[in-house]
């Protein structure tokens, strides 16, 4: 069970029970009790061209998106949201507006004036980053709090007196010095940082507004957002603030939606989560149908919440903490998985014998083995008597029986609990594999991310097995993308690309695409790409190289953490990126095109 047993997120992880809130009001829109989950987006264009503005949120709206968000990163941007807002509700649009803050309590102040709700992130409102290691006393401590309780109250003060919502958003990239020296780069860290700034607004009785802990690994912003939950709940039941749910700097394409739906879905499973953002280096439009599927796959989940069966005594891994499942290695059908093997991938027989005769063309998507040829044994978890006779033979492979009427994650949840740690698990997406050769491809790739992705990144599982998507070289696509996602298997290059917004200082679609073409044959190498400062160094912690817009036209790269080359002219930037991956021995040369005939 988990190492820290006071803590609880959630009150049944077996059966879908949604987190009960109170209702923040957002102009006319409501978030949590008993509202359905909100869709939210962000503008990507300069807030000082107005129009641009108007027909970007009005576009918006039309695809589904109840929420717009529109960063005000001066006093002077803060100030054009009253034209913006004017211009929409005079054409009839009435979605709220978010002003989107960071570095400027003046901007925030500003913009309080004009909008329904504004957005703080705790790490930079009364905190310039400089990443300094300072040993605080509790003393200092103290008066670092007292200086932010001053900056902070005014925001407070306004957004109360004139009925603005407000979301105190941390994210991971962006951790004060303070808190870091203090707690750590750590889910831990995120959550204190968010709590001392809801302490300061509660003290005012101030309460109209959301939490929300992003972060660009999933398994972090898993593992802060459970964090967040459960000191809610132990701070008392009046402490039952709605969450935003999001996956910063997810990328774009496939990637990016897997990683979203890993990070999203696996809260959203467990009951959490009152308004999502899908983050994706794309025109925003695009991130509003996969959030509306995703809040569709969830609204399913509280309808099928399964029958109800004995709980078992504990966990199989700690909830708050990331560890693998501890299983042994074991040998099948000529793949080698459990222990410290990488996850493994598996393909049915039939779809093995679609793809047989072109093995040498799936490239990087060859199947590890067949899973009828690895003498798996499938069972219900709930048969306590099948698996206390698997626990007294000897290890094997096992994984939960196709046709039951369980939800994918409560059966292996209940599978690894039940099951001896040494015997591997095979993860499946879905336990009612697809005859449907129409079926549309985002539903399966969310359902097959959500399912497995979260089961990973709780430790669970030694090999997968994707059987809700019909072609079978796409389905083994989607398998190893979601490894990928999940930080369960690296084997091409690894990119975190920030959504682009008003801050960003260079195209970020063209730029993604850019360093891609250069890039993307680095297996294993992992590459940040910003554009701007505000999450960059933070989001850019397990990242190999960065690549942050410093200024207009400018950019900076980074190695890990530190910045090494300055004020690059953008022009030359993917041309010296290449260079700097080269003088630290991680570049090879892209493989040449095969000759055509």
């Amino acid at each position: 069970m988990s190492t820290s047993p006071a803590l609880s997120y959630c009150p049944d992880l077996y059966h879908f029970q949604r987190r009960q809130t109170r209702e923040v009001i957002v102009g006319s829109v409501g978030i949590g009790g008993s509202n359905p989950i909100r869709v939210q987006s962000m503008l990507t264009c300069d807030t000082m061209h107005t129009e641009t503005c108007i027909e970007q949120t009005m576009e918006l709206a039309s695809v589904g998106c109840e929420i717009v968000r529109i960063t005000a990163p001066t006093v002077k941007d803060a100030a054009n949201l009253e034209h913006i807002v004017k211009g929409l509700r005079e054409r009839g649009c009435q979605v709220p507006i978010v002003a989107d803050i960071h570095f400027k309590p003046e901007a925030a102040m500003e913009a309080a004036k004009w909008v329904e709700k504004v957005r703080i992130n705790p790490g930079n409102y009364a905190d310039s980053k400089k990443f300094k290691i300072i040993e605080y006393t509790d003393e200092q401590y103290t008066a670092e709090l007292g200086r932010i309780r001053e900056r902070f109250t005014p925001l407070v003060e306004l957004c109360k007196a004139r009925g603005v919502a407000m979301r105190i958003g941390t994210n991971h990239g962006s951790l004060s010095d303070r808190i870091m020296n203090r707690y750590g780069d750590t889910p831990l860290g995120m959550v204190e940082s968010a709590l001392e700034f809801a302490r300061i607004a509660r003290d005012l009785d101030y309460h109209n507004f959301v939490f929300s802990m992003k972060a660009s690994n999933p398994k972090v912003m898993i593992e802060a957002y459970r964090l967040l939950v459960a000191r809610l709940a132990r701070e008392g039941p009046d402490w039952n603030y709605p969450i935003h749910l999001g996956v910063t700097e997810a990328g774009d394409g496939e990637d990016g939606r897997i990683k979203s739906a890993i990070g999203i879905g696996s809260l959203l499973s467990d009951g959490i989560g009152d308004t999502i953002r899908v983050s994706l280096t794309e025109d925003s439009v695009h991130e509003i149908p996969v959030a509306i599927a995703m809040v569709q796959w969830a609204a399913h989940k509280a309808e099928s919440r399964g029958p109800q069966f004995a709980l078992p005594a504990s966990l199989s891994y700690d909830p708050f903490h990331y560890s693998r499942r501890a299983s042994q290695s074991i040998d099948r059908a000529g793949a080698r998985m459990g222990g410290e093997q990488v996850v493994q991938v598996a393909i049915r027989q039939s779809k093995f014998d679609q793809v047989a005769h072109k093995l040498d063309k799936l490239g990087d998507f060859k199947p590890d083995f067949v899973f009828e040829s690895a003498g798996i044994v499938e069972v219900d978890p709930r048969d306590e008597s099948a698996v206390a006779q698997l626990n007294a033979g000897d290890t094997t492979l096992v994984t939960v029986a196709d046709g039951l009427d369980l939800p994918v994650v409560t059966a292996f949840r209940l599978l690894a609990a039940r099951l001896d740690a040494r015997h591997p698990i095979v993860l499946k997406d879905t336990l009612a594999p697809s005859n449907d050769p129409h079926a549309p491809f985002l539903k399966t790739l969310l359902n097959g991310a959500a399912n497995i992705g979260s089961l990973l990144c709780d430790g669970i599982g030694d090999a997968i097995l994707v059987q809700g998507e019909e072609a079978p070289g796409q389905a083994l696509r989607l398998s190893f993308n979601i490894l990928q996602a999940a930080g369960a298997r690296i084997f091409k290059t690894d990119y975190v690309a920030c959504p682009s917004c008003g801050r960003t200082l260079f195209d970020l679609q063209t730029t993604t695409a850019r360093v891609k073409a250069a890039t993307s044959h680095l297996k294993g190498v992992k590459i940040a790409i910003m554009g701007c400062i505000v999450n960059g160094p933070g989001e850019m912690a397990d990242a190999d190289f960065g690549y942050v817009g410093g200024a207009p036209n400018k950019i900076n790269l980074y190695v890990g953490k530190q910045a090494v080359k300055f004020n690059i002219p953008e022009v030359e930037a993917v041309e010296r990126l290449v260079d700097l991956i080269r003088e630290h021995g991680k570049w090879v040369d892209a493989p040449s095109a095969p000759a055509q005939s």
